[in-house]
């Protein structure tokens, strides 16, 4: 899995990183979404897939 973000799009509402917090972290200045692993491990797909559904924006993609 190849995770990717727009963070143009990203309206900081924060799921991503409450349903995977070791893929996904927040700006402190504003709150926009932050990548911190683009390959996540397949024990954490899930997640990852959660967020993407979750997120208001659109903002994760996944390939």
């Amino acid at each position: 899995m190849r995770v990717s973000v727009e963070s143009d799009r990203c309206c900081a509402a924060g799921q991503c990183v409450l349903a995977a917090p070791d893929v996904f972290d927040q700006r402190d200045e504003d709150g926009v979404v932050v990548l911190l692993d683009d390959r996540p491990p397949a024990d954490r797909h899930a997640a990852v897939v959660e967020a993407a559904q979750l997120c208001p924006a659109a903002a994760i993609a996944l390939s």
